[in-house]
């Protein structure tokens, strides 16, 4: 990936990429099955720029907590819908598990195992646990998936039942987080709170 393409936001790099894919020629399936597993350096590359967006993420997030009132956190939408703590917590559950196990990784211990782990930790969602675990699974999902072997993360993994490539896995977990910051960011100007990269 050149430096400008990896400096793009991801909805302007996108298209590009699209683009690209569209117009290369025909490869022969199994010469196209053999690309589908990054060598080393590719890997190395994808990964440098995984832990890239995960580390923009993470100011994000940690930005709009700082940013929201601590009485704010219990507010929701509707019933039966996510609090704004709540969704932080979610969003540190995806840190601690989702983020280094589509790596290749293991989930932190501090998540626990289990469906219900997940829902646990939505529960501590005060403004001072949200801050103390977004700050602390970032860590550990940038700690981990670096510490990770180039070997360990090529080829595909198994994910929500479905094999996928190091490139799609990371684009999925990168594209979750978005779409909850985006929906952190509704909540927090529901709440007259203006994002404080906006400001």
């Amino acid at each position: 990936m050149s430096p400008s393409f990896s400096r793009m936001p991801r909805a302007a790099a996108r298209p590009l990429l699209l683009l690209a894919v569209l117009c290369a020629p025909a490869v022969p399936p199994r010469i196209a099955a053999a690309q589908d597993v990054p060598n080393r350096e590719a890997a190395i590359a994808v990964r440098k720029q995984y832990l890239e967006d995960l580390d923009t993420l993470r100011a994000r997030f940690l930005g709009l907590a700082e940013a929201i009132p601590a009485e704010k956190y219990s507010w929701r939408p509707g019933p039966g819908v996510r609090s704004v703590g709540e969704v932080f917590m979610h969003v540190a559950g995806e840190l601690y598990g989702w983020a280094p196990t589509a790596y290749g990784g293991a989930r932190s211990p501090v998540l626990g195992s289990g469906r219900d782990a997940y829902q646990k930790l939505e529960t501590m969602s005060s403004k001072p646990e949200v801050l103390k675990h977004l700050k602390a699974s970032a860590d550990y999902a940038a700690r981990t998936v670096g510490a990770l072997d180039p070997a360990a993360i090529s080829g595909t993994r198994k994910i929500f039942g479905q094999d996928h490539t190091i490139i799609e896995t990371s684009f999925g977990v990168v594209d979750d987080l978005r779409e909850h910051l985006g929906q952190l960011i509704a909540y927090a100007r529901m709440n007259g709170v203006t994002p404080p990269w906006s400001k």
